[in-house]
């Protein structure tokens, strides 16, 4: 599915359009559900994980797309926090 994140294939993070991956927001167990509701964004390398300040490797960053991701995918598809909890398995908006 097309990313509910973004409408462009440009870093989330800078606006560039170059050396882009695509980064699956609830990885692991949940890889497959972000796929199936579009939670997913592009960013460079760097930002993946090509740096040290790559989400997956800077915790801050991660738990920040994931607030980020959530609380888009409530608003897109009508979502309590509670619905959000029974697809994705927990609440990241208060998550530190």
């Amino acid at each position: 599915m097309k990313s509910i994140m973004q409408d462009e294939k440009v870093c989330y993070v800078t606006g560039s359009p170059m050396n882009l991956h695509e980064h699956h927001i609830f990885g692991g167990a949940n890889r497959k559900l972000s796929e199936k509701y579009g939670l997913k964004v592009w960013l460079r390398a760097e930002w993946h994980n090509m740096s040290d300040k790559g989400v997956h490797f800077n915790k801050s960053f991660d738990i920040q797309l994931k607030k980020e991701g959530q609380e888009k995918a409530m608003e897109h598809y009508g979502w309590t926090v509670e619905e959000f909890i029974k697809i994705f398995g927990r609440n990241y908006i208060d998550a530190k």
